[in-house]
């Protein structure tokens, strides 16, 4: 299905686009890779470092139609990554967040639709699911726009992912752990009694491409995924370090939840179970008020969300056992020569 096909990734430099260029790059798989984002440094630094002749690059804004058509001229499937994501800066300038991830998103779309793109994935986060930040406010918006925007479309598939923080991924607490244990500082947790579901990129990469072979037009996928208290969390980074630093509670930062929601009870009632996946079918009623009002769904009552309250709950030896899988972890903790890409 992907062979000798030209895959586009926005905001190809960051962690996800990484994750794919390891997954692919040395196989047959994709004869073209592009990588579209605006900042030409970190696509300097992936060009120097893997010299691929795989690989284009495009410098461009999502925002901005007219950077991102040029680039999806004789695509045949996007990954749509680009975005905003931290949820303190997304808080102090929401409209930017509007800017990319709901306008650069339609405009992702409608450049696919106009180049006959076959498929765009769109990633979303769990953030999305009853939001309370910007952040997910504007990621939430832009899973409306993509459904939306997939209802008009005939050629190209438009479906989404939507998955939880990512394990050792830029911005993310493993990473700050180790940081602040190499520096003799105290760990610094918000609230120790808070859940995250523990998904590598690896498992970031396995749900977008099992979208992209099972996805139907405004489908979202969720994977299955663990949890573990962000307490315990610490204390495995700790344990793996040989590590006395003390841990440190700071207090819940504005707009973080205490625990993350993948797929609401509304999604769950109608989720279909594919194993190590949900697929959410779009809602594909129209706008015909009285049936939309009158017509309910009397399960929805009891079913319950799937949340990092409710999945399983690894303890601190699971935990240590699931993050020293990990790249970032086995380098830094572990001294192993392990090759990665890291831009």
């Amino acid at each position: 299905m992907i062979q000798s096909k030209t895959l586009l990734i926005t905001g190809g430099t960051g962690s996800f686009g990484n994750a794919v260029l390891q997954r692919f790059l040395q196989t047959e798989h994709f004869s073209e890779i592009r990588i579209f984002s605006r900042d030409e440094k970190k696509q300097d630094d992936m060009r120097n470092q893997l010299k691929s002749p795989k690989l284009r690059f495009y410098i461009g804004d999502v925002r901005d139609y007219n950077s991102i058509e040029p680039a999806t001229h004789g695509v045949d499937y996007i990954f749509h990554a680009a975005a905003l994501k931290q949820v303190p800066s997304c808080e102090f300038f929401p409209m930017q967040a509007v800017k990319t991830n709901v306008e650069g998103t339609q405009n992702v779309i409608r450049a696919a639709a106009a180049n006959g793109v076959k498929k765009v994935i769109c990633l979303s986060t769990d953030k999305a699911a009853y939001p309370i930040n910007a952040m997910g406010i504007s990621k939430a918006m832009m899973e409306k726009v993509a459904v939306a925007e997939a209802r008009n479309l005939t050629e190209t598939v438009v479906c989404l992912t939507r998955y939880g923080n990512v394990m050792a991924s830029r911005g993310s607490v493993i990473p700050l752990f180790i940081n602040q244990i190499k520096n003799n500082l105290p760990l610094t947790l918000t609230d120790p009694n808070m859940t995250r579901f523990l998904m590598s990129l690896n498992d970031a990469v396995d749900l977008v491409l099992f979208a992209f072979e099972h996805g139907n037009s405004g489908d979202l996928f969720v994977n299955k995924a663990p949890a573990a208290t962000i307490g315990d969390l610490a204390q495995a980074v700790k344990e793996l370090a040989k590590s006395d630093s003390e841990i440190k509670i700071i207090g819940t930062r504005h707009g973080e939840k205490l625990y993350e929601t993948l797929c609401t009870r509304e999604e769950m009632q109608k989720a279909e179970d594919m194993g190590d996946f949900y697929r959410v079918p779009a809602d594909n009623r129209d706008l015909n008020y009285a049936m939309f009002f009158s017509e309910g769904e009397k399960e929805v009552a009891h079913i319950e969300d799937y949340h990092s309250h409710n999945t399983e709950r690894l303890d601190v030896e699971g935990v240590k056992k699931l993050i020293s899988e990990l790249g970032l972890v086995r380098r830094e903790l572990f001294g192993e020569a392990v090759e990665e890409f890291i831009v």
